[in-house]
């Protein structure tokens, strides 16, 4: 199926959905949820990623009937913006630091969103990787975990986080190359096969 087949039969789910039918946002779900999770452990670490998954789901369901499948990202988006607001307000609500590496601060105040190859796709296969993602600096962490994790492109990665998607571009592209770099060190792999390879990735182009 391609992505834009993809992308069709998740916005036929939607409408469905919007009328009530529980089969297709149980279709849905299984969609998006395992990204969405992911997402969410980045930002906040395993622990809390769950109960906050939970929370965005069942505003998702309060306010689908509103929800107009139009904007950047579509569905992905909406729910990704969701989840980032529940995650925000958690960090919040704890006043504490969100495990395993993104800051108040970082969440209140990323930095970029960005674009990525298809190299990169396999990259957010495991727990493993998502810890590693979240190692890298707090505004190509997000930038990677939306676009590589959520499957977002730079435009609706921008929308989530308010910045442009040159600046996502950016970030993705440092954020792919520091990961390809530690993933080459001997004892630094999270998964046999990491699938990270970065000879396709453009580097952003230079502006005067």
């Amino acid at each position: 199926m391609t992505a834009g087949q993809a992308a069709a039969d998740l916005s036929a789910a939607v409408r469905a959905a919007r009328d009530g039918n529980e089969a297709a946002f149980r279709q849905l779900y299984r969609e998006v949820q395992p990204g969405l999770l992911r997402y969410l452990r980045g930002l906040v670490g395993g622990e809390d990623a769950e109960d906050l998954a939970s929370e965005t789901w069942l505003q998702i369901a309060r306010d689908l009937r509103t929800f107009r499948d139009d904007g950047p990202g579509g569905f992905r988006g909406w729910a990704a913006t969701i989840a980032r607001h529940r995650a925000l307000d958690h960090v919040r609500r704890m006043q504490r630091r969100p495990a395993p590496g993104l800051s108040m601060d970082a969440l209140v105040d990323l930095a970029d969103r960005n674009d990525t190859e298809e190299q990169a796709i396999t990259l957010a296969a495991t727990n493993a990787t998502i810890e590693l993602i979240a190692t890298l600096p707090r505004d190509q962490a997000e930038a990677v975990l939306l676009r590589v994790v959520m499957g977002l492109d730079a435009r609706a990665a921008a929308a989530v986080m308010g910045k442009r998607p040159g600046a996502v571009r950016t970030a993705v592209w440092r954020g792919l190359r520091k990961l390809g770099e530690r993933l080459d060190e001997p004892g630094d792999r999270p998964v046999a096969a990491s699938g990270v390879t970065l000879a396709g990735e453009r580097a952003p182009r230079k502006t005067s």
